[in-house]
């Protein structure tokens, strides 16, 4: 079986020597009824005070009465602010722990036989531009490098002339185009291909399925479409569509070193980088690391000695978990205290935590103040030790402009800074990994770009916010996280579709990178080990998706490439599956895809 998602765990695999999985807190919406986006010709309109115009937002109608699954549609529970969060080769597992594509891994040909062999491999960082590049021309864009993708990865410096080294070849395309005149497949035929699957006694009691065309934005299948669903990991989805909207792709996440009020005191002001790293042996390959902004402090200092290190970690605001998640999540070792400052995702040893990765399912031990951790580990690098070296939380001080005594910088000065990798690459973690640390440090980045408390409401409240800005239904999708480890998250299928649909139509090229860390069936992730039974080999190499699992919860959703070469978007999603029956939830699931991937439906 492939590795999990969200926080589902095997029994006995936790953070610790690594046992159970977990639930959330409060929820609620911003609803957005004005929002308006192009409709496809003829569509019949939505349910009355149900948001805006959604793309390929089918007619519930059209599916006849109560289609199989479908929920009544309930309000969502208000939500209330809690009281008072480079270069050098590519390296992730073959599997993700916990899901998708590992980043530069190029997908799977698409050819009859099984899948290639797998094994780990190390990627120069410039494949994973190009990697981008195939699967946004997959999705339709016509996007290319130098361009947008150059800009957001930022563009290398070119080699000497008389450099010895060989260009690097772009790799072939590898996963199968859509044909842009291939028949788009009709209502009539998806239906008669998923309704008996859609009942599979597997599923459970609420399954809830949406299928749209990708070009057109034209609705193929619902069955409980707008019903509010617990979504888990594929959370994800919406929260990479409204952090690369709100943020931009090239956007980078500042980590600053400033003079403190006393000669030779350092304050570290983090910037919400759940990737910054120590030194080069740091968990995320490329991230902003310690040790260089260590030597930028040192510079900028001069003779003067250092004395203390103050943190700063006061740009992220609220309870640093969410209040309603399982117990085991601070010891379970796949959340972390999601604060403004910390290195490696918090984890308390990166190296082992990279060599282990594997076996543990991507769990790993996480220290309980990430922030003061990271504190105590500049103070290191600036060679102090003892009490000096016990990093205290403070504020620093705003800059002032004045001068100080014996030459010090002036209290508030920049000493220096490093930032992240760009938001493109920070995405395709998330996804390819489902890494719920950056998933949560990802939602206050849009909800400090939207003014809003960078917090886990104000992060859900703001991805509310930017959903209805594109123009989507902002009353389909109830947040208490932006990972997925929440039982309290609630997104409909056809929310889910229409994201993906707004990402792969050229109308959004910024938001396509949603698309680089999606697994691929029968070949990454959390699709590693599936799609290998004869009933869903059809999906082997032409599903993309991004999975959710929490017990009783399994969802799916991403892309499908047709018989007949059109490109679809589909999310299925099932929270109350029998229990004990992963395995067979899974296949059904698959099945369902395989039927999309296997067919004209026409």
């Amino acid at each position: 079986m492939g590795r999990e998602d969200s926080h589902y765990r095997p029994e006995g695999v936790d953070g610790r020597k690594f046992g159970s999985p977990g639930s959330g807190g409060a929820s609620g919406r911003v609803p957005v009824p004005d929002a308006q986006f192009p409709r496809t010709p003829g569509d019949p309109g939505r349910r009355p005070g149900a948001g805006s115009a959604p793309v390929g937002r089918a007619n519930p109608e059209q599916y006849g009465p109560e289609p199989v699954g479908r929920a009544r549609p309930g309000q969502f529970a208000g939500r209330a602010e809690p009281a008072p969060y480079g270069a050098g080769p590519i390296r992730w597992p073959d599997q993700d722990g916990p899901g998708g594509t590992p980043v530069g891994r190029a997908a799977p040909p698409v050819a009859p036989g099984p899948p290639p062999a797998r094994r780990r491999r190390r990627l120069p960082v410039a494949v994973l531009a190009t990697v981008l590049v195939v699967v946004l021309a997959a999705v339709g864009l016509a996007v290319v490098r130098p361009g947008p993708v150059a800009g957001w990865l930022g563009s290398g410096t070119a080699a000497p002339a008389a450099s010895a080294q060989a260009a690097e070849p772009d790799p072939p395309v590898v996963l199968a185009g859509p044909d842009s005149n291939a028949p788009v497949p009709t209502a009539d035929g998806v239906r008669a291909a998923l309704d008996p699957l859609v009942r599979a006694a597997a599923l459970g009691d609420r399954v809830n399925v949406s299928v749209a065309d990708v070009a057109t934005g034209k609705a193929l299948y619902g069955s409980g479409q707008d019903a509010p669903t617990v979504p888990a990991s594929v959370t994800k989805l919406a929260t990479a569509v409204t952090v690369l909207a709100a943020r931009g792709p090239a956007y980078r996440i500042p980590t600053r070193a400033v003079a403190g009020a006393t000669p030779g005191e350092v304050v570290i002001v983090g910037g919400g980088d759940p990737t910054l790293a120590v030194d080069k042996d740091g968990f995320y390959p490329g991230a902003a690391r310690l040790n260089d902004l260590a030597a930028q402090v040192r510079k900028a200092l001069g003779g003067t000695a250092p004395t203390r290190v103050t943190v700063d970690s006061s740009l992220f605001s609220g309870p640093v978990y969410e209040p309603g998640w399982d117990a085991d999540i601070p010891t379970g070792g796949v959340g972390a205290a999601i604060t403004a400052l910390m290195t490696d995702g918090a984890r308390r040893d990166a190296a082992a935590a990279g060599r282990t990765a594997d076996d543990t399912q991507g769990a790993a031990e996480r220290v309980p103040q990430p922030d003061q951790s990271a504190g105590r580990q500049f103070a290191g690098l600036r060679g102090l030790s003892g009490d000096a070296a016990q990093a205290k939380r403070g504020k620093a001080p705003a800059a002032s402009g004045a001068s100080a005594a014996a030459g010090a910088p002036a209290p508030g000065t920049e000493l220096g800074k490093v930032e992240s990798l760009p938001m493109v690459r920070l995405v395709d973690i998330m996804i390819s990994e489902s890494d719920n640390v950056i998933a949560e440090s990802l939602a206050r980045q849009v909800a400090l770009a939207r003014n809003k408390p960078s917090s886990f409401a104000g992060g859900a409240a703001a991805t509310d916010a930017v959903i209805g800005e594109l123009g989507l239904p902002a009353d389909e999708i109830s947040l208490a996280d932006g990972s997925g480890l929440s039982r309290t998250n609630r997104i409909s299928p056809s929310l889910l579709t229409d994201l993906i649909t707004l990402a792969g139509n050229g109308s959004h090229p910024e938001l396509a990178a949603i698309f680089g860390g999606l697994p691929v069936g029968g070949w990454s992730g959390t699709l590693d080990d599936r799609y290998q039974a004869a009933v869903t080999k059809a999906g082997a190499g032409v599903v993309r998706a991004k999975t959710g699992t929490l017990a009783r919860v399994n969802a799916i959703a991403g892309l499908v490439t047709t018989a007949d070469g059109r490109l679809l978007t589909f999310a299925v999603l099932t929270d109350q599956a029998p229990p004990d029956t992963l395995d067979e939830t899974r296949q059904a699931l698959d099945r369902i895809t395989s039927a999309l991937a296997g067919c004209g439906c026409r």
